[in-house]
C-alpha cells in the first residue's frame, strides 16, 4: 500500500490580505493532525482578486518554504499572481516536506472573460512524492478543459490537486466536472474550494472510481484524506468496477484528437470571448 494523508483547507477567507489567517490554519493543521503529510490551500488564497504586487508570489514563497521545512509537510499553499517579464500568470508552487521549491504550475486557462490580462501557461504540471506516487496539479477552470486532466493522467498522474476560488452560481456544475474527472481519468481528485468572503466552499474529494470520500458545505472546514494509490494502480489495470479501462484506450488510439482537426468556420460563429450583456 502507498498510503499519503492530505488535508484540504476550505478557509474562511477576506476578500484579501490573508497571509495570517493562511499561514496559522497550517499550523494549527499540522499541530491538530500530526499524522496529514500534505496540506492544500485555494486558488489566490492569500491574495485573492488583488493583483498588486504586495501578494505577488515573490513576495511570500520564501514564507511558506519555511514553514513547510519547519512543519516536515508537503504545502501547496494555493495560487499567486505571479509578476515577471512584462505579465501576469497564475502560479501555484509545490513545495516538498525539506521547503524545496519542487515545481510551479501555471494556470493554462485564465477564467476568461472576467480574469482579463492573465496569461496562460502551456505546460501540464506533475511531480513525484517520493516513495508515494506521481501527482499532478491544475487550477481553477483548468477543470472545464478535459484536456488539462488527460494530459496529467497521460503523464503518470494518480491523484490531481485542484486548488479552486468559486463564488458564483456554478459550483454544482464543477463538482459534477470534479467527479466525471476522477472516472475519466482514473485517479483520485482532491478540489479545494474558498470560503468565506473569497468563495462559496463545498469543497469535495473523489476516488478512482468516482465515489466521493468527503464534502464539504460552506463553511470553514478541513477536509482529511488518507489515499492509498495502490488502489488507482489496480482500479487503472483491472478497469472502474471492473469495466472501463479508458487510460489503456486513449493509449492505444491517440491519433483521432492529436491532428487538431477543428470546423473553424462553425467556431467563429459563436462570437468573441466577451461578457455577456442585456
Amino acid at each position: 500500500m502507498r498510503n499519503f494523508s492530505i488535508a484540504g483547507l476550505q478557509l474562511d477567507l477576506n476578500y484579501s490580505d490573508n497571509l495570517t489567517i493562511l499561514t496559522n490554519a497550517i499550523i494549527q493543521t499540522s499541530k491538530r493532525y500530526p499524522w496529514v503529510e500534505m496540506i492544500v490551500a485555494s486558488e489566490l488564497a492569500v491574495g485573492g482578486a488583488n493583483r498588486s504586487d504586495k501578494y505577488s508570489l515573490d513576495n511570500h514563497l520564501g514564507t511558506f518554504q519555511e514553514l513547510a521545512k519547519k512543519l516536515n509537510i508537503w504545502l501547496i499553499p494555493g495560487s499567486f499572481y505571479h509578476h515577471q517579464e512584462g505579465k501576469m500568470t497564475n502560479v501555484a508552487p509545490v513545495i516538498s516536506n525539506t521547503g524545496e521549491l519542487i515545481t510551479l504550475c501555471t494556470k493554462t486557462y485564465p477564467f476568461l472573460p472576467y480574469e482579463e490580462g492573465i496569461t496562460g501557461g502551456d505546460e501540464s504540471c506533475v511531480f513525484e512524492v517520493p516513495d508515494v506516487g506521481i501527482f499532478g496539479l491544475h487550477i481553477c477552470y483548468d477543470l472545464w478543459f478535459p484536456e488539462s486532466s488527460r494530459a496529467l493522467a497521460m503523464n503518470g498522474a494518480e491523484i490531481i490537486l485542484h486548488p479552486s476560488l468559486t463564488d458564483t452560481c456554478d459550483r454544482k456544475e464543477e463538482k459534477i466536472m470534479a467527479r466525471a474527472t476522477a472516472v475519466q481519468q482514473q485517479c483520485f481528485y482532491i478540489d479545494v474550494n474558498a470560503g468565506g468572503k473569497q468563495g462559496c466552499g463545498q469543497s469535495i474529494i473523489i476516488g478512482p472510481e468516482g465515489e466521493i470520500l468527503t464534502e464539504a458545505e460552506s463553511i470553514e472546514e478541513t477536509l482529511l484524506i488518507e489515499v492509498d494509490l495502490d488502489r488507482v494502480k489496480r482500479v487503472r489495470a483491472r478497469g472502474i468496477k471492473g469495466l472501463g479501462q479508458p487510460l489503456k484506450s486513449f493509449r492505444d488510439n491517440p491519433n483521432p484528437f492529436r491532428e487538431n482537426k477543428v470546423n473553424k468556420e462553425y467556431l467563429d460563429t459563436l462570437g468573441k470571448l466577451e461578457i455577456p450583456q442585456k
